[in-house]
């Protein structure tokens, strides 16, 4: 079986009420945007390439802002855009996990 994309990366983009603890509110949004520029800059975007996704709830907030690579299944919280910078370079091209940033 083919698969689509070589990478496909969600990012938990959910809002929670009242203040609860969500990826949201640590960041998630800017990162979001920022990888996806990245991906399209680096032209590592399209079939056979990356696919950059929201998604809702992950149900990992505690441990947020959270993203997860398949096919690999390979979870990671970040803290700034240089976190991100390392998880395009080293996962998304070189197929190298950043262990570091593994949840």
């Amino acid at each position: 079986m083919t698969t689509y994309f070589k990478h496909h990366v969600f990012f938990c983009l959910n809002q929670r009420e009242n203040g609860e603890e969500c990826c949201m509110n640590k960041g998630a949004e800017g990162a979001f945007d920022y990888m996806k520029s990245k991906v399209k800059q680096l032209k590592l975007n399209g079939q056979g390439k990356v696919r950059v996704n929201r998604a809702g709830c992950l149900d990992r907030c505690g441990l947020g802002p959270i993203i997860v690579v398949y096919p690999e299944a390979v979870w990671y919280t970040f803290v700034d855009n240089e976190d991100i910078d390392e998880i395009v370079e080293s996962h998304l091209v070189n197929g190298k996990v950043v262990e570091r940033l593994v949840v």
